[in-house]
């Protein structure tokens, strides 16, 4: 029978992680579709080691869950033959951290008695296009320099590996004859269950035989594919990215937001600051721009606390969310904005986001914003008049400056407020929203994510319909009692961009008469994160 950690849900849940899964989430899985693996459990504390090890048998190995190769090198692995051994081998292991990653489990698994062991990997060939195994018959670290040794099988997404090809890879390997058929079947299975889980790579080093006869993968690294992780919520991945630390507070609402609204692009990691740095907030579009942009202000003297994207036509909501997620970060000498400069996308959807958040917020420290690409006249005019009563100067600059030139002129206002950090604050909101007499109706920003729009009845006449009109034609009229939906409150659900637009034009004609108000779950109840 199938060994199984225990402290590990059989559909992986047990802990939440970005896309790689830990050796003790890969062998659940790989228990499942009935490859054998050792008896184990998985220990959070101390403690709890001496009886991990008296119920997976007495001598143990104990190893730490991290996403890392050369475990056993750095001292994550560990051989203990009693209890009191494995106490204080546990303790020590806890303590360690393996780059920004603190160890917080530890798995304790029978030790087995090896006969011979295997190196068996799958991983997507991007050249081919097409998945491919490659199995050696030594397994263990070093691999990379025994590449001559490694037999590379081509696998078929629908049938998997060509029997007759593995058994002659298998032929040249040194395991016994009767064992070679239950190692095809490990292999076999393993490769079906990379198929049913979307999983980018699973690698099996070593797949091991066994003195008493078994087949039994001892360890386990497996990847699941970024774009696949929505189809399977039995994974418990909860943020699909490939993080050097684990997920904060901001980066799981960040994700959230990528996952609800569908319209361009959302990215966003928080990086690390060393003490005395000059901290900012960045927000790119469009990677390559994004890239040259970081260095520009690197080299104006600053450290970013975040790297965030939005590209691909975003959404008005999707951008001021960013805007809300990056100033929830304690201590920013600023906001600096830069992407590539010739983006596709219309500007002004940017513009009235950020402008949104920014209004919201009340920002105190500058932002520079390079809006080139589509509309950026007009979105600059936006940014800057909406944004013009605000504590905090608030610039747009268009594709004909240069991330290096936005940077000076960031590092000018800079040193203009003499240290001025921002501290992050809630939201304002309106007096008229929640007021009986104003008109209300739902929002809807993407895949369960929705809010609702707040219009002040009593301080739209005419002129300011006129405003509201032009961003959000036909979605409004003036009845007898005022202003009205013009619309089904269903048809009215998808028309956010349209009302941010008249929620910002209402602002920059000085009459504040719409608020579309954009829940962001995991935020507006969250404390602010200082710089990492």
């Amino acid at each position: 029978m199938a060994g199984r950690a225990r402290g590990v849900e059989g559909d992986a849940r047990a802990h939440r992680s970005v896309a790689r899964l830990h050796e003790h989430q890969g062998k659940a899985l790989l228990a499942q579709a009935g490859v054998d693996t050792p008896r184990g459990v998985v220990i959070r504390c101390a403690g709890d080691a001496p009886g991990a090890v008296r119920e997976v048998g007495g001598a143990a190995v104990l190893k730490i869950q991290a996403w890392t190769t050369g475990r056993k090198a750095m001292g994550g692995v560990v051989f203990v033959d009693t209890p009191d051994e494995a106490e204080a081998a546990a303790e020590r292991l806890l303590s360690m951290s393996v780059g920004r990653f603190p160890v917080e489990e530890v798995l304790v698994e029978e030790r087995v008695p090896i006969e011979h062991e295997l190196f068996v990997s799958l991983s997507i060939d991007d050249t081919a296009r097409a998945p491919v195994l490659l199995l050696a018959g030594s397994g263990g670290s070093g691999i990379e320099a025994r590449a001559e040794e490694v037999a590379r099988l081509p696998v078929d997404p629908e049938t998997g590996v060509e029997p007759a090809e593995l058994e002659s890879a298998l032929a040249g390997a040194p395991v016994q004859s009767p064992q070679r058929e239950p190692v095809a079947r490990a292999i076999d299975a393993a490769v079906g269950l990379a198929r049913r889980v979307e999983a980018r790579s699973l690698e099996i080093n070593p797949l091991v035989t066994t003195t008493d006869g078994r087949v039994i993968a001892a360890d386990c690294r497996m990847t699941i594919d970024d774009y696949a992780v929505f189809r399977h919520p039995e994974l418990g991945i909860e943020i699909a990215r490939e993080l050097d630390h684990p997920p904060t507070e901001l980066e799981r609402a960040a994700y959230a937001i990528e996952q609800a609204d569908h319209r361009g692009t959302f990215y966003f990691a928080r990086l690390p600051v060393e003490p005395g740095d000059r901290v900012i907030g960045f927000h790119g579009a469009g990677g390559g721009g994004s890239m040259m942009s970081m260095d520009a202000v690197s080299r104006a003297g600053f450290t970013p606390a975040n790297f965030t994207d939005t590209s691909g036509n975003p959404s008005p909501a999707k951008v001021y969310a960013a805007a809300r997620i990056i100033l929830a970060q304690e201590g920013l000498l600023g906001y600096f904005g830069s992407g590539s400069g010739v983006a596709s996308q219309e500007q002004y959807h940017s513009a009235y986001g950020l402008a949104k958040a920014f209004l919201e917020l009340g920002l105190t420290v500058p932002a520079l914003i390079r809006l080139g690409g589509n509309s950026e006249d007009r979105a600059c005019e936006i940014l800057e008049s909406a944004c013009a009563d605000l504590p905090a100067t608030v610039e747009g600059y268009k594709k004909d400056h240069s991330p290096a030139f936005v940077a000076d002129r960031f590092a000018a206002l800079v040193e203009h407020a003499a240290g001025a950090e921002w501290s992050p604050r809630p939201r304002a909101v309106p007096g008229f929203v929640g007021s009986g007499g104003a008109l209300s109706f739902p929002v809807r920003f993407g895949v369960n994510w929705e809010g609702r729009c707040w219009v002040d009845r009593g301080a739209v006449d005419d002129g300011l319909f006129a405003v509201i009109d032009e961003s959000a034609p036909g979605v409004f009229r003036l009845g007898s009692a005022g202003i009205e939906l013009a619309l089904s409150e269903e048809e009215a659900l998808a028309r956010d961009s349209d009302l941010i637009a008249a929620e910002i034009e209402c602002a920059r004609a000085g009459r504040p008469a719409v608020f579309v108000d954009i829940p962001i779950p995991g935020l507006d109840d969250a404390p602010a994160e200082a710089p990492r």
